[in-house]
């Protein structure tokens, strides 16, 4: 399966040095570009479609990264609000870099067609039956070869797109471990068949649906069915969210739903606030460094996403040692921050932290001085390193 991306060529200038800037500027927006538009070929529907994919800022930058994949249905007018949520919330670090692909399907309202439903057993039909196929076994694959991709994959959808994703939840194995599902218009006992798939499925998933007071009613009371339904599965597993906004429409509900469904879904990815600091950290009797490691863990598990731990939760967990007096604990911190930070001095610093506190100058003198040597790292400096030294000598 091929791809196409076209450029218009500039027109023909008299002065050379005129093109070949432009050209240059060309390029480089194109390798740096954050959103391009696509034509692949689908041998399922027989077709070319148009995609428009959105990669990270970090993407070229970064090239160990894995990141992990949101496709979107009505990519024509959905792909924009997703992206600017995900740029909004990466920018605070509340939220992971994502590698967006939208399915633009109103260019020759494929969207009808694409989600064909038999109306007897409100499974996919004749080209929803292909569509699909396409997304499961052709586009997915595609993004997969072409790009840097993490396990964990989004799908997510509006009105007759929301309840078509939710086909996905009915294979053996569910190709997506997350689902958007705002206003659903929902196929025949598609309402009944989604609680009986949580109750038998055994691997995670995160889901999210949304009505609104001003949301189409006839769709309206089987979203709330679906939702009664679902709120009695208490698994593990499930990570479940349903909103009903109030003086919201059937279109306005998709800018209240997009976030809430990603802050729902990447709330582990969030780095220590000064409210989990305080409720869960500090008033812990010890294991300190335990509950990051366990925090870390978390998150690699729960959505396959492996990051090294963030600078300022390191310090959030040395404000704790410090504030219950837990010293010892700065060895263990230590050992996480060489694991983590190798070639920075925040390994040494910590250990001469400890030394500090616990009254043993001379090997504190000494960590920081071996501190001196290796790489800066957050808002810890080389002369930093050296004014504490001098700091324990005078002393």
């Amino acid at each position: 399966m091929g791809a196409d991306l076209q450029i218009n060529p500039p027109k023909p200038k008299k002065d050379m040095k005129k093109i070949v800037l432009l050209v240059c500027i060309l390029c480089t927006f194109n390798a740096f570009s954050q959103k391009v538009i696509e034509e692949i070929f689908s041998p399922k529907l027989n077709e070319k479609r148009e995609i428009t994919i959105g990669l990270p800022q970090s993407y070229l930058s970064n090239p160990n990264k894995k990141y992990p994949l949101l496709v979107v249905l009505d990519g024509d007018y959905l792909f924009d609000p997703f992206q600017g949520a995900l740029n909004y919330g990466g920018y605070w670090d509340d939220l992971p870099e994502v590698i967006i692909v939208g399915i633009n399907q109103n260019k020759n309202n494929e969207r009808e067609t694409d989600c064909t439903v038999d109306p007897n057993t409100g499974l996919p039909d004749e080209k929803g039956n292909q569509f699909f196929e396409f997304i499961g076994m052709e586009l997915v694959a595609y993004m997969e070869k072409k790009y840097r991709l993490a396990p964990f994959k989004i799908i997510a959808g509006h009105d007759i797109t929301a309840g078509f994703l939710n086909f996905y939840l009915y294979k053996e194995k569910p190709l997506f471990d997350a689902y958007i599902s705002m206003s659903p218009e929902l196929p025949a006992a598609m309402e009944k068949n989604i609680p009986d798939r949580f109750n038998v499925l055994e691997q995670p998933i995160y889901y999210y649906q949304s009505t609104a007071d001003g949301d189409v009613k006839k769709m309206q009371a089987r979203i709330k069915e679906l939702d009664a339904e679902l709120t009695k599965i208490k698994k593990p597993t499930i990570n479940y969210r349903f909103d009903e906004f109030k003086g919201a429409s059937h279109y306005s509900l998709v800018l209240h739903s997009i976030p809430n469904a990603l802050y729902q879904f990447f709330s582990v990815y969030q780095p220590i606030s000064t409210s989990e600091f305080l409720e869960k950290i500090v008033v812990l009797p010890s294991g300190y460094v335990d509950y990051l490691v366990n925090k870390y863990t978390t998150l690699e598990k729960s959505l396959n996403l492996k990051m090294p731990i963030r600078i300022n939760d390191f310090k959030a967990i040395e404000a704790a040692i410090l504030k219950n007096k837990a010293y010892p604990e700065f060895e263990k911190l230590a050992d996480l921050a060489k694991k983590n930070y190798p070639k920075s001095m925040l390994y040494d610093y910590q250990m001469a932290m400890m030394y500090e506190k616990t009254g043993d100058f001379k090997k504190a003198i000494r960590s920081y001085q071996s501190a001196f040597q290796k790489e800066e790292i957050g808002d810890l400096t080389k002369d930093m390193m050296l004014d504490k030294a001098d700091e324990l000598k005078n002393q």
